[in-house]
Parts: C-alpha cells; structure tokens; sequence
C-alpha cells in the first residue's frame, strides 16, 4: 500500500485532475477510457493512480483486494510511452487498461498467488496463468489480485466460512448493503469492480463463483464454456468444472475481456484445443450487436426451483416485468417447460461432491509440485499447516472437513467413476435434451439459481443486472446455454442490458 504523505498528495491531484477535466474515470468503460488515451484526457499511469487511491480507501471497508501490484505503475508508464510511439499492441482494447485478478490465478511477478491462504504465502510460481499472460499480450496492466473465498469456497461444508472470506483480507462487504450476502468465491474480482476500485476483473467458477457475486453486487460476469479459457495456473478444484471468465460493469467490457483471454494454451492443451473450435471466425465483438433478442427462443422453467428457478411468489413477481422486456424486444419465451424423469436426473446431481473431492485432491497436488518454491507440497501439507496454525487469523473458526475428504481418497475409483457417470447422463438427459427439444437459444433463470446446471456440463452463463430490491440489494438474471454458445449468449445478454440500464452504482461517501 501506498505510504500516507505520498497517499494524500496523490488523493490531491486526483481531485483536481477529476474536477477540472470533461472525463470522468468513475463507471467510465473501456471504449471511454481508450477514447481519453486517443485524445490526451488520461494517461494509464493516471488511470492506475486514480485506482490505487480508491482502493487505499475503501479497501479498509470492503476488503475486495489482497495485494497491489508494485509494478502497476510502471506498467502503465511503459503502455503510455508505447501509446505515444504508436506500437502495433497499442491498438489493443485492453492497452492500458488495469485488471485486477482474482488470488487464485497465478502471476509471476511480485505478486503472490495464495488463494486467500497463509499457506501458499510466499510460494514461487513458475509463470504466469494462461489468462495472464494473455493479458499482458494484450497490454493490459495487472493491478493487483483480488480478494476471494478462501480456497475458492471449497474448506468447509459444515461450518463454511462467510462467503468472500479468507484468512489474508478477512471478510468482504457488499457495498450496496452492508447487510447482503456479496457471495462468492470470485467476491473480491466483483465488488473492485462494482465500487470503482478498477476497470474490470477476472474471476473463476467452478459452481457459481462468477455468476452469483456478479449478480449480488450488479456487475456483468461470463462463465465460460470449460476450455474456452485456460486454467493453467489457476489453483484448482475440478479440471472437469473449472473455468476463467470477466467480471465487468457492461456486456461489452466482459466481451472485450473475453476475446483477450479465450484460445489455445499449451499448458492446458486438452481442453483449450477442445474448445478452440468454439471460437467464432471474427471473434466475439460483432454479437454486440442491437436486436439481439430478436427471435431468440429462451426458456423459463417455473416448477423446477432445484433445476434454476426459485419459484417463489416473491420471486416470480420480481421477475414478471423482466420477461416482459425480453418479448417486448422480440424474444419468444418458452415457458413451464417440463424435464421428463426430472425427480431420477435431479438426484444425479448428488455426484458432484464426491467427484469434485476426488478431482480436488488430484488437481491441487499436481499444481503444488510444479511450484518453484512453496511452503506446502501437497493437500496433506495444507492439512497439516492449518491444524499447526489454527489460531492464525480465525483459521480454527472454520474446519477443513472437504480438505479431509479429499485428502481421504485414492484417485478417480468405482464409486468416482459413477459420480462421473450420473453427472454426464444429468446433463445430457437434463439441460441438454431440454435445450434441443425445445430448440431454445438459452434457459433463463434469476439471480444465480441455474449455476449447478451449467457447472457439471461445463456449460456458458452470462449473468446481467437486473435491478434492485426493496431494501437496495441488487440482483441479476443469467442467461445459460450449451458449450460454445457464447456469441447467442452475448447477443441476448447485450440486448437484455441494452433494453434496461439497470446497473448503478452503489452509494459510496466521501468520494471524490
């Protein structure tokens, strides 16, 4: 963090730079910002002072970023000097933009990479994630890794920590009520972005860790299709589940995030190659598109609450005017829509924890090995270095019973493999025969209520903002599909957001 004498100086120049010029950096979005760069309004180096002020003070309150990159501004001053020589990479959409990423993917910097853990203090990766280094080649300057569930929410199932907490940046706070669950684990990435801490941010997902704090803190987030994004370097949970994917204030930044950061990467060369063939020709900017509704078959699913929908009077009153949008801009809506055998595909679901503890145990041994240097080299030393430290920063608050049981098995064995099995024939039987019976273009569900459904097939959401209770708290509506239906699901998601505007921002005192 910055020292205070050089804090207040800056906070003094931010102040000034902020009232006395035309453009304003608060909910401006990458277009804007890169619009400032052309027309010598903003510098990044500016831009990335303005954002470590911010985050100096309301970190304190939030707590939704662990570590500042000390090499942010430097960073910027280097895309500044490449702007103003007009370098081929300065024509990118994200040169000179700052990210934050969340804890749990790697950069090999000053950085550290720790999951929000004392245990992975001071480990040594040995380069980049995929993601990153994408980034960089894109321009963009890594600002810092935010704040996260620890371990991305997978410790404990009978005593589970509060969502976004963890033993390095303690507990988050929603900043639109202090009161409203910020959800997690990708909680950090959401609110630095909901709170103008940072233009934009990578979060991870393995079940509903982009999509539920993007709909809890009225941000954009994109669950990628798994492949799409590579996982190489992010600590994991599930190869099988887990994906890399933008958390925004528009549609537009996250595609803009998304075409950098999707493709081929030789360190998760099966997947990524998979999924490569899901990329359109042209990339992903042309389904920003007006009309995107138009035509498109969503689907609605109002006696299934276990299936992504909470049917709720509450909640189907909420969301009425919502559908009503969505026809209003041409959309058909295929409604009360019926899963055959739905009670037997419901309860195949069951097979996700013992898969996901299995593949836990697997994925997270192999990423510890293949680190430079680290204090733990396997789940059993993790294991160990909590029990040791227990009284560390509330660790002995919240027990480790997942880490227990993963660390209790022994590979992907009968009872693994048919897990694996009911998982596969849920989702095939399930969302996917739904999707093709029906012909629909994507299953719409509110707030975050479909991410189990998407998470055990791999498949895409896209959550948006969609407005904001009685008492404040916002909520967002997510648009789900089959693998690679990312550009349908943009063009539904950008008009949905086009057609109602309803992200604000929260109201935060004393800014500037």
């Amino acid at each position: 963090m910055l020292p205070p004498i050089f804090t207040a100086i800056l906070l003094l120049q931010i102040t000034n730079a902020v009232k006395t010029s035309e453009f304003t950096i608060r909910e401006a979005t990458i277009d804007d910002i890169q619009a400032a760069f052309k027309h010598n309004k903003l510098t990044s180096k500016e831009l990335v002072q303005f954002y470590i002020n911010e985050i100096h003070k309301l970190n304190p309150i939030y707590k939704a970023v662990i570590e500042v990159n000390p090499d942010a501004i430097h960073q910027a001053e280097i895309a500044d000097q490449q702007r103003k020589e007009k370098s081929p990479n300065s024509r990118f959409r994200l040169h000179g933009i700052p990210v934050l990423v969340k804890d749990n993917i790697a950069t090999r910097d000053k950085l550290n990479t720790t999951a929000g853990s004392y245990a992975l203090l001071k480990s040594v990766v040995p380069r980049d994630a995929g993601v990153v280094r994408k980034l960089r080649e894109s321009g963009a300057v890594i600002l810092g890794k935010a704040s996260l569930s620890e371990w991305a929410n997978f410790r404990s199932s009978i005593v589970p920590p509060p969502n976004g907490w963890n033993a390095r940046a303690k507990k988050p706070v929603n900043p639109y009520v202090a009161t409203l669950d910020p959800c997690g684990s990708s909680t950090g990435s959401a609110i630095s972005v909901a709170t103008n801490m940072v233009t934009v941010s990578l979060g991870t997902e393995t079940d509903g860790s982009i999509l539920c704090p993007s709909s809890n803190n009225s941000v954009v987030g994109i669950k990628p299709t798994v492949g799409l994004t590579s996982r190489a370097g992010v600590i994991p949970i599930s190869p099988r589940q887990d994906t890399v994917g933008p958390i925004c204030r528009t549609v537009t930044d996250a595609v803009y995030v998304l075409e950098a950061i999707v493709g081929f990467d030789k360190n998760d060369a099966v997947a990524t190659r998979k999924a490569s063939k899901y990329i359109p020709k042209g990339g992903y900017l042309k389904h920003l598109k007006s009309g995107g509704l138009k035509g498109k078959r969503l689907g609605i699913m109002r006696a299934y609450p276990s299936f992504g929908f909470a049917n709720d009077t509450e909640t189907l009153n909420k969301f009425e005017k919502h559908f009503d949008i969505l026809r209003q801009n041409g959309a058909i809506l295929i409604e009360n829509l019926e899963i055959i055998n739905f009670n037997s595909i419901i309860s195949m679901f069951n097979g996700e924890d013992i898969a996901l503890v299995a593949e836990f145990k697997l994925a997270l041994n192999a990423y510890l090995k293949e680190l430079v240097a680290s204090p733990v080299r396997s789940l059993a030393d993790v294991i160990a270095f909590n029990e040791k430290y227990a009284g560390l920063e509330k660790i002995k608050d919240y027990p480790q019973d997942l880490f227990l049981a993963a660390e209790n098995t022994n590979g992907i064995g009968k009872l693994e493999k048919e897990a694996l099995m009911n998982l596969t024939k849920a989702s095939k039987y399930g969302f996917e025969k739904l999707m093709k019976d029906n012909k629909l273009d994507a299953l719409v569900t509110p707030y975050s209520d479909g991410s189990s459904v998407l998470a055990i097939g791999g498949y895409p959401g896209i959550s948006v903002p969609a407005g904001y209770d009685k008492d404040g708290g916002p909520y967002g509506i997510c648009f789900g599909g089959l693998k690679g239906s990312e550009p349908t699901l943009i063009e539904i998601a950008y008009g949905f957001e086009q057609a109602t505007n309803y992200r604000k921002p929260p109201a935060i005192k004393n800014q500037v």
